[in-house]
């Protein structure tokens, strides 16, 4: 029988004020219904904030070398339940288990660097112009804070908004992505075990319009971090903002990566694999834009187009499967519709852009890697974030060329360039318009000490992770002292 999970508030496990529930489906195989969860509402979110606000005060004083200690406990925990960790992502979200092992040793990684941060949670002393006075800042945890996470990463993105702030010293209520409840439930289990106090961290799950919706809107909600769709984190950020709030969002991409006639184009090829078809495509960061010196354009696309005939699409436990199924019927269908659309505008489909049915794969979301040619600035798959795995390959006479190519969009999140000309190199680290850039490296890559965010409608607030990680969860209180 398949269980039923509930809302976890004031350290309990309890159910929602509707009385409904929703079921997490195996993409791979949508007869497996993994778990039914609660249809919270806002009476829920109300609950849960409440319960935050009552509790905060008591976190708040809690020494940060001690709330950092929770931190501390978290890995060993990650570690000990890495496999399991690893099997329900690769159930809940349709990726490979090679992809989930590599999500939760991101997240022992996350943890490993930021817990440190307990005993760096520092201000300053300034010199007064009075020779009496003592001058310095300290940072204070801002209240009730709210966390809404997404499908793609449930384990390592819900981590790393939930953990910094909590070592600021703020209460969090944590809605997570619905079709990705199951694992939420264990990171809860995890920050539990790890010695959160009761009330410190709840969670509501639920539909993101009314319980993200609610977290948007509730007045003792003192910040909001979000990540997801452009759209969705426009109006969730205008909810939170005019209330007086502050917002905190990683939204969509429409990454470039350049290719140049000098490049190394076996490693160029190989990279764009990992940044654009690996994980079906469903990364923020994912290469969906390809421009190419038209010198070299055959080349790319042959050689491309080889590397994707080469993957291995099923489901994620089987053996060398390199992507599995993508998240939802929701998504299937965006894949399909930007095929078509591609299709009618004119782009060449050179491989992919179809449902694989054969094999048993008819019970899941199971696609092909997707490379388009031909592709000209006026056609959709162009603009818009399709979050699948779609490579668009525009070609161009010059560097100049590419670069405006580039920068011809309305989000700026992570890029690349793959060259061996280094003047080259920095000119398009100057000029390129994302808020991650990268050379002759995967537009996905990151590591967690460094601060991670974008440019344009990618993102709003300041940066996640890295030295910055601790800036949005805190405020600057000002001391002056006259003994």
């Amino acid at each position: 029988m398949t269980q039923t999970y509930f809302n976890y508030i004031n350290g309990e496990w309890v159910p929602s004020k509707s009385g409904e529930t929703y079921p997490s489906i195996n993409p791979a195989n949508t007869n497996e219904v993994l778990g039914y969860f609660q249809k919270s509402n806002e009476d829920d979110v109300d609950l849960a904030v409440s319960v935050s606000e009552s509790v905060f005060s008591n976190w708040a004083n809690t020494a940060a070398p001690k709330r950092g200690d929770v931190l501390f406990r978290l890995i060993n925990l990650l570690e000990e339940n890495r496999e399991d960790l690893a099997k329900t992502i690769t159930k809940e979200v349709g990726k490979s288990f090679r992809e989930a092992n590599g999500e939760v040793q991101k997240t022992i990684d996350a943890m490993k660097q930021f817990s440190g941060e307990a005993t760096r949670l520092n201000g300053e002393t300034i010199p007064s112009y009075n020779s009496n006075i003592v001058g310095y800042t300290v940072r204070e945890p801002l209240g009730v804070v709210g966390v809404v996470a997404p499908y793609n990463f449930p384990l390592g993105i819900g981590i790393w908004k939930i953990a910094p702030a909590l070592m600021a010293g703020n209460t969090v209520v944590f809605k997570p992505a619905s079709n990705t409840s199951l694992i939420s439930v264990k990171i809860i289990e995890l920050f539990e075990k790890a010695g959160v106090p009761a009330g410190v961290l709840n969670m509501v799950t639920g539909p993101g319009g009314v319980v993200g919706g609610a977290i948007g809107n509730h007045p003792k909600i003192k910040a909001v971090s979000f990540t997801g769709s452009t759209d969705v984190g426009v109006v969730l950020g205008q909810a939170v903002t005019q209330r007086g709030g502050k917002m905190q969002a990683e939204m969509g991409g429409k990454n470039p990566a350049i290719i140049l006639e000098d490049a190394d184009i076996d490693m160029a090829v190989d990279s764009i694999v990992t940044s654009g078809f690996l994980d079906n495509g469903q990364r923020c960061t994912g290469t969906s834009r390809l421009i190419v010196l038209r010198s070299v354009a055959d080349e790319v696309k042959e050689k491309l187009v080889k590397r994707a005939k080469e993957l291995v699409i099923g489901d994620g436990f089987g053996e060398n499967v390199d992507n599995g199924a993508v998240i939802d019927e929701h998504q299937l269908n965006k894949y399909l519709h930007y095929v078509d659309v591609t299709l009618n505008e004119g782009g060449k489909l050179e491989y992919g852009g179809k449902r694989l049915m054969d094999n048993g794969l008819d019970k899941g979301y199971f696609v092909l890697p997707t490379v388009f040619s031909g592709i000209t600035k006026d056609m959709a798959i162009f603009r818009d974030e399709i979050f699948g795995p779609v490579i668009a390959v525009i070609e161009v006479d010059t560097y100049e060329e590419a670069l405006e190519i580039a920068n011809d969009n309305e989000f700026g999140l992570s890029s690349t360039i793959y060259t061996n000309d280094l003047k080259k190199a920095f000119d398009f680290v100057r000029k390129i318009e994302s808020g991650v850039t990268h050379v002759n490296m995967p537009s996905t890559y990151f590591e967690n000490q460094y601060p991670f965010g974008g440019k344009k409608a990618s993102s709003i607030g300041p940066r996640e992770q890295g030295s910055t990680a601790l800036d949005f969860w805190t405020d600057y209180k000002t001391v002056y002292i006259n003994p």
